[in-house]
Order: structure tokens, then C-alpha cells, then sequence
């Protein structure tokens, strides 16, 4: 920074105090603000998934068997489109 000694306002630009290093994400004070404020909802109960063999045969119709070929792209394992 040879050059920045030589103009003033350019060398004062690049050690104010506000070029500090550090402190980028906010004081500790407001860690967990949203999820302290979020309403508690119970846990619905879910029918039980099978295990093993029967698992294994659930993903493969899933993926292979009832799939539906259409116009666009392919459909995501996770999205809730009908």
C-alpha cells in the first residue's frame, strides 16, 4: 500500500475503526431470537415405517414402479406436488 501513503483520504478510509476485523454475525445476546419465539406445536403421531426387506421393497416401487412420466422436469423424491 505504497500508493495509499501518498493520498490521505485513501489511506484513512483503510484504517478507521470501523475496518475492524471480527464481529460479523451479531452479538450473542439474540442467539436462538426465533426459535425462542416460535409456538410449541406437539408431535403428531406417525404410522410406524416397516423394517429391513419390506423397506427396501417400499423404495423400489417408489422409485421405479410409480413413476409417471410427464412433460417438464423430473419430479423430486420430496416435493408434495399431486
Amino acid at each position: 500500500w505504497v500508493w495509499a501513503r501518498s493520498t490521505p483520504a485513501l489511506w484513512r478510509a483503510h484504517n478507521t475503526p470501523q475496518h475492524k476485523m471480527g464481529k460479523v454475525h451479531g452479538s450473542l445476546a439474540r442467539a436462538g431470537k426465533v426459535r425462542g419465539q416460535t409456538p410449541k406445536v406437539a408431535k403428531q403421531d406417525k404410522k410406524k415405517l416397516p423394517k429391513g426387506r419390506a423397506i427396501k421393497r417400499l423404495k423400489y416401487n417408489r422409485r421405479f414402479v410409480n413413476v409417471v412420466v410427464g412433460l417438464g422436469k423430473k419430479r423430486s423424491p420430496n416435493s408434495n406436488a399431486t
